[in-house]
């Protein structure tokens, strides 16, 4: 299996591509650019760099490999062992490893590992068909021979007039309708809508928010009529709020990813594990695969330990059960 050929193809659609165990593959854009000495003008360019210390498993190469081969996720995972075991094997004994269109690794007199990037080889997909040209600049022309016109006062001040007429026939119809128009309405109030950075799930933490807030609504309703009925006529000092509390069989579950692939999701799984949580899949009306990480009694304390998790996992949400 040439999983070198899985890495260069994730490397035209992704910016980092990581050998889980080995170390990660950058790729930094750079726009188009000239070079006025030689006159050479170069198309836009995404250079490839190595970072040893990217050995965590991502997930991206394994699920290429899985879907690419037909594999399950653990065989791909455990070809990518073997792949990083005789890269690794290779490099200790002094031989030089090439990843063609891509390198050259090598272990130096230090037995560090050094990346040389193979040169004219560009993985931006923006730049497919273009190459570098020679433009040589025009000889014997003096920018001081320019055709210097006379230009008249005139017409530039009629211009400016007419533009600032053009100014005020616009600006005064929209000063006269902002000052109809009352403070008070919609049209002045800031409107601020919660949203998911996850596009996956964004429907679904919209029907949780309103399951949320119906279910608020009800639990305000029967304690308001019960304090009603409860509370004196005319009391003589002043009369406390009651309080709201949920249900005792309200749960909340913290989902940290949604996903297509079953594969994923156990992925996913693991991850949450290793760092302490007890997660479980559950599958969504849609088809995907949610993964939570907690399961909380109370809203305060769901979105506690979301807020804990969400720099890790940019798309958690809270959900209710």
């Amino acid at each position: 299996m040439d999983i070198r050929a899985y890495i260069r193809e994730l490397l035209f659609e992704h910016d980092c591509v990581i050998i889980p165990g080995f170390g990660g593959f950058i790729g930094n854009y750079s726009p188009a650019r000239a070079d006025r000495n030689t006159g050479t003008f170069l198309p836009p360019l995404k250079q490839i760099t190595f970072n040893r210390n990217l050995r965590h498993n991502d997930g991206l190469l394994i699920s290429k490999i899985s879907l690419s081969a037909g594999l399950k996720y653990g065989d791909a995972r455990h070809a990518v062992e073997e792949f990083v075991m005789d890269l690794t094997g290779k490099l200790l004994k002094g031989e030089r490893v090439v990843f063609d269109h891509l390198g050259t690794f090598r272990n130096n007199h230090e037995n560090n590992l050094q990346f040389e990037p193979e040169a004219n080889i560009n993985y931006f997909p923006g730049s497919y068909g273009l190459e570098s040209f020679h433009c040589l600049p025009a000889r014997d022309y003096d920018v001081r021979r320019r055709v210097a016109r006379r230009i008249d006062r005139e017409p530039a001040a009629y211009s400016s007039s007419r533009r600032n007429l053009w100014k005020a026939a616009v600006l005064i119809p929209v000063l006269a309708l902002l000052i109809a128009v009352p403070l008070k309405t919609d049209l002045f109030r800031i409107k601020t809508e919660t949203t998911s950075l996850n596009p996956l799930v964004t429907a679904e933490f919209e029907n949780n928010r309103k399951a949320v807030d119906e279910s608020a609504m009800k639990t305000v309703a029967i304690d308001s009529s019960a304090f009603a009925e409860t509370a004196p006529v005319e009391p003589s000092g002043p009369v406390e709020a009651p309080v709201v509390t949920a249900s005792a069989t309200d749960q909340y579950s913290v989902i940290t990813g949604s996903f297509q692939s079953e594969e994923n999701a156990v992925s996913h799984v693991e991850s949450l594990r290793e760092e302490g949580f007890n997660p479980e899949i559950s599958q969504a009306p849609n088809g995907f695969f949610r993964v939570t990480a907690a399961t909380c009694r109370d809203l305060r304390t769901a979105i506690s330990t979301r807020d804990s998790v969400i720099k890790k996992y940019p798309g958690a949400w809270v959900s209710k059960r």
